[in-house]
């Protein structure tokens, strides 16, 4: 029985032809162009995690025949789990019909049209979403009429964080995707 194996050049195929897109993707359906950084899905992994065990805690007070208190820790759990799965989809969306950025509580969704120009600039951003700032690269889009968005992507985000390749990338494809549907 033979065994398979990677070897070091079939790898780096399988990981050109997973970051590439696949001909069957249509640009209507809205997709993110980049892939969820470990920081966010690490994060996420723990929410999870901690709502196990709080859904966990819950049956066994059920068990124990106090009802309502079984009610709210089975709704700390579900809030748990609906806190990891938002987390997941935080980041920028793109389809043909425009740019979604998806934010913990909010969506702002702009048309392609509206956009004036979608480019990388140097300035400080916030390390991990958090109020401490640092100098880093930051995907900007500015709006034909308005204030613009702020800022969509950093290299400092729990998506590039120690990724600065992966950035690179995710700017390209964004301004790509913003030339290419921007009248």
């Amino acid at each position: 029985m033979p065994l398979p194996f990677l070897t070091a050049d079939r790898e780096l195929a399988d990981r050109a032809a997973e970051s590439a897109a696949l001909p069957h993707d249509e640009p209507d359906h809205w997709r993110r162009p980049y892939r969820p950084g470990p920081w966010r899905v690490g994060t996420a992994a723990m929410f999870l995690l901690l709502a196990s065990f709080v859904l966990l805690s819950a049956m066994i007070i059920a068990m124990a025949g106090s009802l309502p208190g079984a009610l709210a820790a089975a709704a700390g759990g579900a809030l748990a789990i609906a806190f990891a799965l938002r987390l997941l989809r935080v980041g920028v969306w793109v389809s043909a019909q425009g740019l979604r950025q998806v934010n913990l509580l909010r969506t702002t969704t702009e048309p392609w049209h509206a956009l004036a120009s979608v480019r990388t600039r140097q300035q400080p951003v916030r390390w991990l979403g958090l109020p401490r700032t640092v100098q880093g690269q930051a995907l900007i889009v500015e709006r034909r009429h308005g204030a613009p968005l702020r800022a969509l992507v950093t290299d400092h985000s729990a998506d590039f964080l120690a990724r600065p390749a992966a950035f690179e990338q995710a700017a390209d494809v964004l301004e790509a995707w913003a030339a290419e549907y921007r009248p």
